[in-house]
């Protein structure tokens, strides 16, 4: 009974550090914030996606006079896979293009988190577009998983 229930105690501490929630995907680094983002850039963009834009969230609180830890968004997306979402649903450009957050929190854990796809289907109540949200899902975990990946 006590190796089921550490069992089970071992795979909702790893369920919770993989996934915060059902609305975003939250993924432990072995790179630093800048590097995370950086090795997620390059691939994203050797798989044909846009980076739109990079935002330094630290360096904006630095500008008012506040220290932040190290806190990066990456813009990102794949007109192949926005296009049909938009013209499925227009308002689902409220969160497209996608974004990636990367922050270290105060134990020096850097982390990767991003919304899921699945979200936003049952956001925007998009339907007709399984295949669209499917291969958005595994290529984000995929892509993901290579940028916080050991070298």
């Amino acid at each position: 009974m006590r190796m089921l229930l550490a069992g089970l105690a071992l795979f909702f501490a790893f369920a919770t550090a993989a996934q915060a929630d059902g609305h975003i995907v939250v993924k432990q680094s072995n790179h630093s914030v800048a590097k995370t983002l950086d090795r997620l850039a390059e691939i994203l963009k050797s798989k044909g996606a846009t980076v739109f834009a990079r935002v330094d969230h630290a360096a904006g609180a630095k500008k008012i006079g506040t220290d932040m830890k190290p806190t990066q968004l990456l813009i990102f997306g794949n007109p192949k896979l926005g296009t049909p979402l938009m013209q499925a649903e227009r308002k689902i450009g409220l969160d497209l293009p996608m974004k990636a957050l990367a922050w270290e929190d105060d134990a020096g854990k850097v982390w990767l988190a991003y919304g899921a796809p699945a979200d936003l289907k049952t956001r925007y109540q998009v339907s007709g577009q399984d295949k669209v949200f499917g291969k958005m899902t595994g290529v984000l975990g995929k892509l993901t998983d290579a940028a916080i990946k050991a070298e």
